[in-house]
């Protein structure tokens, strides 16, 4: 083999490596998206709204009573009232988190409480992979749970 078939046959083989995909595994990206929700809510605990709007992606739709607060500025100035208080107006951690295969878009949902612990709520979120390791919002809705007696 001559000396430039051999270059040309290796930068083939080295741009087909590179094309490829890496795998990621399921369970990694199930924790990270965990540990972010754990974090966001940790955002209302420790009373710190600019680490809560780290955490949103600047494109974020939240639901809120039936009407969407589009982007990040107008959901953190949505959101200010309820981090003006020393005590934090509710709480909430995920119950469930799940991940595409594809690795870019996740869903967690949990409990949300009062400051005496009862149930008032439950949030869904839809997360995005915006750079490795670096999940944000994308959707957020709540949704109030029946206190109805059980037939």
């Amino acid at each position: 083999m001559n000396r430039c078939s051999l270059l040309v046959y290796s930068v083939l083989l080295l741009s087909a490596c590179s094309s490829v995909t890496p795998r990621t595994d399921p369970a990694l990206l199930k924790e990270q998206v965990t540990a972010a929700e754990v974090a966001f809510a940790k955002t209302m605990a420790d009373r710190d709204l600019a680490a809560f709007s780290r955490l949103i992606s600047d494109e974020a739709v939240f639901v809120n009573r039936g009407k969407a607060i589009r982007g990040k500025e107008a959901i953190s100035a949505a959101w200010k009232g309820f981090y003006d208080s020393p005590r934090a107006p509710f709480s909430w951690k995920p119950d469930l988190v799940e991940v595409l295969p594809s690795g870019v878009l996740a869903y967690s949902t949990g409990p949300v409480m009062n400051p005496d612990g009862v149930l008032i709520a439950r949030f869904n979120s839809i997360w995005r992979l915006e750079a490795p390791g670096q999940w944000r919002v994308v959707f957020d809705h709540g949704s109030e749970v029946c206190n109805c007696p059980k037939p």
